[in-house]
């Protein structure tokens, strides 16, 4: 595994290098999208929803107050309290026409003089300051604004909630004289609040004063009546009861496996807040499909560009172990090679107890080969020994170029006497070669021939030693003429 990491190691790092930059890159592109769908939806996308919300709403309520407005004024509403309330059957006419054209849920009047409670099906009932569910006239009359919008329970209706204009009533003098108006049903508030959330996925209701949920979408049938017990945004509602403001809070809280965005008004003709809710997870999950397609991408570009640099890498590194390796002119191994492979031969011939020999060739003469016909002469002479020793020795062995015109043969699971034999068969095979070469038009006529010495490898003897005894020998050869074979034992 070392060895792995030495030789690929750069491949490793860059490969790491590209994998970080492509990681960093698509979490950061994520980061900044998430965010600012994050900052667009909080400040943004919900305050607008809460906006359009709050204009229906305010549409609605303007063309109540206009019409709780106009009977106020209606000269025939005001004669008939001032003329004693005489017959009953042409209010309750009145305020069915009202009602009836303006799709009202509710119309009603009350007056000053007899406290009756009128309203389309005739006298509901006796207003009473000691009565509970009648203190909101009480309250009217004191009033210096000419009306209020509320929002209560509509006693002509089977208490259902109601959003009542209270319209306060001048005689021509300016004297109160009573109060009259009409209430829209909050089924309308309903559809509304429906119609956004299937839109736009968002949660929609109201908070009373009082932090109860005063009104909600069919999807939030479930939930708690109390803010405070809602989990996640309890936490949050003392913050959002205590804004009286007309301008957005940009609130968030954490569920279970999800961030809740929240953007909260207060609606003063209403007294309530209202609460638009997003999760996050509905928008930011395109994001995260985009996110991890990107990261398939990067990991698939990533392997393509490692694979291209390995097998680059793999390719000059096995050019640059062969030039290491390899003696550039004849091909066969070189000094420092061989010495990796005589270690790992002589480990072996131990382990086998099979004979080893070494044989030192030395080219006769080869000096004036080069001097009188040049280098390019000499290194074909090289180059033609390197091919007929290959051709000549058996598989096993394995020959290197040792120096200038030596070349160094190890035989392996071969004794003296054998090796000899190889050596001089090859002797003899360089010494009939035709080493003629023509140039230029010219023939170089060669007759070369080579000295060797050969040495069988002794028991825990050194490289050295073993070279050193081949080396003799083939002093040896070149003293006694040259063109010959000689051994150490």
């Amino acid at each position: 595994m070392q060895n792995l990491f030495k030789k690929y190691g750069l491949l490793v790092w860059l490969s790491l290098i590209l994998i970080a930059g492509f990681v960093f890159t698509s979490v950061a592109a994520y980061i900044v999208s998430r965010d600012a769908i994050q900052q667009g939806l909080s400040e943004q996308t919900l305050p607008i929803t809460g906006d359009n919300v709050y204009s229906e709403i305010q549409k609605d309520i303007l063309r109540t107050v206009f019409v709780s407005s106009q009977m106020a004024h209606d000269t025939f509403l005001r004669d008939w309290i001032i003329n004693g309330e005489q017959d009953p059957a042409q209010i309750t006419k009145y305020l069915k026409e009202i009602k009836q054209k303006n799709n009202a849920i509710s119309s009603f009047l009350v007056s000053e003089q007899t406290r009756q409670y009128y309203y389309a099906d005739g006298v509901l009932k006796t207003v009473q300051e000691n009565e509970a569910r009648d203190q909101w006239y009480y309250r009217v009359r004191q009033l210096k604004s000419a009306y209020e919008t509320n929002v209560d329970i509509d006693m002509a209706n089977r208490d259902s909630m109601t959003i009542f204009i209270n319209y306060r009533i001048f005689d021509y003098s300016g004297k109160f004289i009573g109060v009259t108006g009409i209430g829209l049903t909050l089924d309308t508030m309903k559809h509304l609040i429906d119609n956004y959330q299937s839109r736009f996925h968002r949660n929609i209701y109201f908070v009373d004063q009082q932090g109860n949920i005063a009104l909600a979408g069919n999807n939030m049938k479930k939930i708690r009546n109390k803010l405070s017990d809602i989990r996640g945004i309890g936490s949050l509602a003392p913050q959002i009861l205590a804004s009286r403001k007309s301008e957005s809070l940009h609130l968030e809280y954490q569920t279970d496996n999800d961030t809740i965005l929240l953007n909260s008004r207060f609606i003063p003709e209403l007294g309530w807040h209202l609460l638009v809710e997003q999760e996050m997870n509905k928008d930011i999950k395109p994001l995260q499909n985009v996110f991890w397609l990107n990261m398939a991408i990067s990991a698939g570009i990533t392997l393509v560009v490692s694979l291209i640099l390995l097998l680059t890498v793999r390719r000059y590194q096995g050019r640059l172990e062969k030039s290491a390796s390899t003696d550039a002119l004849t091909t066969l191994l070189n000094r420092q090679a061989f010495d990796f492979v005589y270690q790992q031969a002589l480990l072996d011939g131990e382990r086998s107890r099979q004979p080893m020999c070494a044989v030192l060739l030395d080219i006769d003469f080869f000096k004036k080969v080069n001097d009188k016909h040049g280098h390019l002469v000499g290194d074909h002479v090289l180059k033609e020994i390197a091919m007929i020793a290959k051709r000549s020795l058996r598989e096993s062995d394995v020959i290197c170029r040792w120096g200038g015109e030596e070349f160094l043969i190890l035989l392996k699971n071969c004794a003296l006497e054998k090796a000899t034999a190889i050596a001089e068969n090859l002797r003899n095979t360089i010494a009939n070669n035709d080493f003629s070469r023509t140039t230029d038009l010219t023939r170089t006529r060669l007759a070369i021939t080579v000295s060797m010495g050969v040495a069988q490898c002794r028991d825990q003897e050194s490289e050295d030693s073993v070279f050193e005894r081949a080396d003799l020998a083939l002093y040896q050869a070149k003293d006694n003429g040259r063109n010959s074979v000689y051994f150490s034992e």
